[in-house]
């Protein structure tokens, strides 16, 4: 295989044949090219040949460089992509954030960083795969003797309120100084929350969180210390794009499949590592309804009556970086370049947005559908962002024609864009009857939304809301006829 450029390239190999793997260009090896190989479907010890002295090729490495995995169901996929990198400002004060780095060595370098000496490990079970056996992670943190407790698996999605609860109790009965969070926006959450329920222990002021057990009621009572206890760190180890870990928000799923959480300014993780080689075989759900999110994300912070040039700009920028790398992402799934560039664009969207305008209409609206009704986040926002965007698209046109161009096409209505490219992503809904929600069920909810919430929505539309219709109206209008 001959590189013609020094540029980042991303190998997906779907063949358990290969032996024997030569890669050559001297121009690119001279300027410090580096190819560490993962190739654990290949049966025996593939050898990898250097055709340059004093290369930059590992042959025959140690366990402990297999830190990526080529899968894919196209033989091979190149991508010369731009990678971008996440701007200083965007990134807050003191968390440290690495893109399309190898999660295992700089989670252990972080580990080390913090002077940690129990890690409690938080995964969803899809990601439990890359974190468990020989010279993975879990191994690692065992053999330094800094794992606090076996991987907990208790989170579901939406952060349901038992799991969690389970999660909070089992970290302090190991007791845990550091919390590595590592899969989606839930598990995510639960890291903060997990660290929040932490600081009650050691706090007698708040008695009825300090009890024996955690509840959602001590948890919500721990964000109201003051002054606040410091909470131990939390390492995010993200596997998607919902953007969970860039907040210093955590939500969760209560019994009653209603939403509810916690916020703290020192809620926001320590540190941020995003590794596209943990999104390898990602479901088109997760993947692709993850991204849209950040679409969302960037929407609101435009649109959200407190925003101000500043914020636009930011999730403007985002915004682009976002629309151009997801339709790459429909070409080839497993680009590690444009995962990376999809993280950037939804970590720019979603600080926007959190920069003084938390939550946007189309936030809250969509985490409540989903608690509601038990829909993945990304398919709530392919049903309902082009149909909230349309409801207050006569008071906010003007901003919406900037998201246009932020999204390639300045002469096409937003919330058609926005529509066109939700029902063009592979395993995300957009229609209320691909989730089974029924014009009944529809009904109730508005009613609730309207007895519950109509001051809310108000204070966070651009377009107010004065009848029950008026909600369900925006919530039901044909996509055709944005």
């Amino acid at each position: 295989l001959s590189i013609a450029t020094p540029t980042s390239y991303h190998f997906a190999l779907d063949k358990a044949s290969i032996s024997h793997l030569i890669i050559t260009n001297r121009p690119m090896l001279r300027r410090g090219f580096i190819a560490i190989f993962n190739l654990t479907s290949v049966s025996g010890t593939p050898a990898i040949t250097q055709r340059t002295a004093g290369s930059g090729f590992i042959a025959n490495p140690p366990a402990a460089f297999f830190t990526r995995r080529f899968l894919s169901k196209s033989p091979i996929v190149m991508s010369s992509a731009t990678l971008h990198s996440i701007p200083p400002e965007h990134i807050p004060a003191g968390m440290t954030v690495h893109v399309n780095k190898p999660f295992l060595p700089t989670s252990v370098s972080e580990i080390e960083k913090l002077g940690s000496k129990k890690v409690f490990v938080v995964a969803n079970r899809s990601s439990v795969k890359f974190i468990e056996g020989d010279g993975r992670l879990i191994q690692t943190l065992e053999s330094k003797d800094l794992l606090a407790a076996p991987v907990c698996t208790s989170i579901g999605m939406g952060g349901g309120e038992e799991g969690l609860l389970q999660a909070c109790d089992a970290a302090y009965e190991c007791g845990a100084d550091c919390i590595l969070t590592v899969g989606g926006g839930a598990v995510q959450d639960a890291g903060k929350l997990i660290r929040l329920w932490l600081t009650t222990k050691d706090n007698g002021d708040v008695a009825e969180a300090s009890s024996a057990a955690a509840s959602v009621e001590g948890i919500q009572a721990a964000q109201k210390q003051d002054p606040m206890p410091a909470l131990h760190p939390q390492i995010a180890v993200p596997n998607s794009f919902a953007m969970a870990e860039a907040t210093k928000v955590a939500g969760l799923t209560t019994k009653a499949n209603t939403k509810s959480g916690a916020a703290h300014e020192d809620m926001i993780p320590n540190v941020l590592i995003y590794d596209p080689a943990l999104s390898a075989g990602l479901p088109d759900w997760v993947r692709f309804g993850t991204a849209l999110r950040g679409i969302e994300h960037a929407v609101g912070a435009v649109t959200h009556p407190k925003s101000n040039e500043d914020i636009r700009s930011r999730a403007l920028t985002g915004l682009a970086i976002l629309k151009e790398n997801i339709e790459k992402l429909k070409e080839t799934p497993e680009c590690s370049v444009a995962q990376s560039n999809v993280y950037v664009g939804g970590f720019m969207a979603i600080r926007a947005l959190n920069t003084g305008c938390y939550p946007a209409l189309g936030h809250l609206v969509e985490n409540q559908y989903s608690a509601r009704f038990g829909v993945h986040q990304g398919s709530c926002s392919g049903i309902l962002c082009a149909r909230i965007m349309d409801s207050h698209y006569e008071k906010s046109e003007e901003l919406q024609k900037r998201i246009s161009a932020a999204m390639g096409d300045a002469s096409t209505p937003a919330p058609r864009l926005v529509r066109d490219l939700a029902g063009s992503l592979p395993g995300v809904s957009h229609e209320h009857t691909q989730v089974n929600v029924t014009d009944d069920m529809l009904g109730e909810f508005t009613q609730w939304m309207f007895d519950n919430h109509l001051p809310r929505y108000n204070s966070l539309s651009p377009k107010g809301f004065s009848r029950v219709d008026d909600i369900l109206g925006m919530m039901t209008k044909p996509l055709d006829k944005l």
